[in-house]
């Protein structure tokens, strides 16, 4: 009986490291979506507001001065939201593994 009983606990403690690792997943993935989102409509923005500049340009050596700004402009920002976004994976990883890392303590313990 008491083998049953420490095999049902440690049934329960998996199911919950599991769930909550997939909270916690669902909650990183969420984030991850709302942050693309932000950043494809900005760019959306962004980029229409410099067709509208460019149209409206009255020299050539202005619609290259748009364009070169824009395009500094994008690749900063590109940068900047991969390094967001990485940092999210990262986050994301180590909040799904917290559970089962404090199972693997109580194994080794």
């Amino acid at each position: 009986m008491i083998n049953f009983d420490s095999t049902s606990k440690m049934s329960k403690e998996a199911m919950d490291s599991m769930l909550t690792t997939v909270s916690s997943m669902t909650k990183g993935f969420q984030q991850i979506a709302a942050e693309a989102t932000d950043y494809s409509r900005k760019s959306y923005e962004d980029s229409t507001a410099v067709v509208e500049k460019l149209t409206s340009a009255k020299s050539l050596d202005k619609a290259i001065e748009i364009q070169t700004d824009y395009a500094k402009n994008a690749y900063e920002t590109f940068v900047a939201q991969a390094t967001k976004m990485s940092e999210l994976y990262a986050d994301m990883a180590k909040e799904a593994y917290k559970p089962f890392e404090k199972a693997a303590a109580k194994v080794s313990a």
